[in-house]
């Protein structure tokens, strides 16, 4: 089975414009930014709140020993991997704004593209 990329397909861009609801391009990608980082972490949070209840009705684990774990070498490392892949999503909008100034060529919108099209 081939592994995904997922640091390129977080950093996937949609097509057509990217809609704008501030005057300042800078406000645009602390609010991007900071919506990234609300969606991933209400996730966490949710998954983490399951597992402690499930576990701790179980009787299997408790908060403490939770909060008293220490990863080994190879969940340290899966940790690494996973923080790369998160700060990638999270400035998303960065790296694709980086990209657009490296890359004008390619910033076409989805009308331009299907004006090229019907002439074709």
């Amino acid at each position: 089975m081939r592994e995904l990329n997922v640091i390129a397909l977080a950093n996937a861009k949609s097509k057509g414009k990217r809609p704008y609801f501030f005057d300042d391009p800078a406000v645009e990608r602390v609010l991007a930014i900071t919506m990234a980082v609300a969606g991933e972490l209400a996730v966490v949070h949710e998954r983490l709140d399951t597992i402690e209840r499930l576990l701790e009705s179980k009787g299997t684990l408790s908060r403490a020993e939770i909060e008293a774990y220490r990863p080994d070498a190879q969940a340290a490392e899966e940790r690494q991997h996973w923080h790369a892949e998160y700060i990638a999503r999270i400035l998303r909008i960065v790296q694709q704004e980086l990209e657009a100034l490296q890359h004008p060529e390619a910033n076409r919108d989805l009308e331009e593209i299907a004006e090229e099209l019907s002439r074709t």
